[in-house]
């Protein structure tokens, strides 16, 4: 029995919001595929066709994705390979098996939270390795494509997929830092993380791109240039923030973190209040946001379509954010309280 208000609080509105969004992101992926291709491109209109139920299968795209998860999965199980412990679960590292739930919200966010066979890890897996990849791969044909199209990739295309593939590079290069994160630590594998990563993330992630094939967008150099500019500020700060919060939580008498202001909380761990972590309480969400806007810029500001994604992302941040809140306020009490005194603002300083 489940003693009376230890129920874990129900996220993404219960049941019935997990099963609104089981049918609203496929869905929206397979809207913007559409609108995407269209001439019009509207984000908000419907899509100007639908297609046949013979153009929505293929044997060889069916046998191409398999094939494509089966060779991930085999680079995942290669003996030489770096072997990193990972963060303490949410459960202690013990699997928990509640006795009552509702089947689509536990189909929706997971039962299990670190499902595996032996040595591989379904979530870990999936978290990074073929839908980042297969973002990357997709981009890379539509520049190809395009180069078929016209005789040369225009400016806008090489742009994208130059910001692109800077971050899925930086994530695999800096793989070990999933494992602190909320995906790996609280969230369980359902359809929401297993849609997410290995179709979500590679089709409309590749959005962009997917645009600038069908609508082409002249880009001079200047604006080129600033463009750049303003995914290098991004990165940057993105990649500070992360690599300062995972050189304290590996090693905080680290010289490079040492000096840095801390208070200290009940669970014995220190809550970092200078350096990035004192500036807003999810710097790396703000760096996120930044190249969010650049990688939308080189589409040109004719249409909404290609901004999908930084609307989308910013609404997911928030979310993200508030469900962390709401976690480290359990977690470390009065101790994040007073994290948030001296640390106002949440993403965007003097703002939110």
């Amino acid at each position: 029995m489940v003693p009376q208000g230890s129920r874990a609080e129900l996220e993404f509105g219960g049941p019935l919001g997990a099963a609104a969004l089981l049918l609203l992101l496929p869905a929206t992926m397979f809207h913007l595929l559409l609108v995407a291709r269209s001439g019009p491109a509207r984000l908000l209109g419907p899509p100007p066709y639908l297609p046949e139920l013979e153009e929505l299968w293929s044997p060889w795209a069916l046998l191409l994705c398999l094939t494509w998860l089966g060779l991930q999965a085999a680079l995942y199980l290669l003996p030489a390979r770096k072997v990193a412990e990972g963060q303490e679960l949410k459960d202690k590292s013990r699997l928990s098996y509640p006795i009552n739930g509702n089947p689509i919200y536990d189909f929706f966010l997971g039962r299990e939270l670190n499902p595996r066979i032996c040595s591989f890890d379904f979530k870990y897996f999936c978290e990074l390795r073929p839908g980042l990849i297969g973002w990357v791969l997709i981009n890379l044909a539509l520049l190809m494509q395009e180069a078929e199209l016209r005789g040369s990739p225009s400016l806008a295309m090489w742009l994208v997929n130059g910001f692109q593939l800077l971050y899925v590079g930086d994530a695999l290069w800096h793989e070990e830092a999933v494992l602190t994160t909320m995906d790996i630590i609280h969230d369980g594998f359902g359809f929401m993380l297993a849609f997410g990563d290995l179709a979500w993330v590679p089709f409309t992630y590749s959005l962009q791109a997917q645009f600038l094939l069908y609508h082409p967008e002249p880009l001079g150099l200047p604006l080129a240039l600033v463009i750049c500019l303003i995914n290098a500020v991004g990165y940057y700060i993105f990649r500070g923030a992360n690599s300062q919060k995972n050189t304290f939580r590996k090693n905080p008498s680290d010289p490079r973190v040492a000096d840095l202001e801390t208070i200290s909380t009940a669970t014995g761990r220190r809550l970092l209040v200078s350096g990035w972590w004192g500036m807003v309480r999810h710097p790396n969400y703000l760096g996120d946001l930044i190249m969010a806007l650049a990688w939308s810029l080189p589409c040109g500001v004719s249409h909404l379509l290609p901004y999908f994604y930084l609307l989308y992302f910013t609404a997911l941040l928030v979310h993200r954010e508030a469900r962390d809140e709401q976690q480290c306020l359990r977690k470390y009490g009065l101790a994040w309280h007073a994290y948030c005194r001296r640390v106002p603002y949440r993403i965007v300083p003097y703002i939110y």
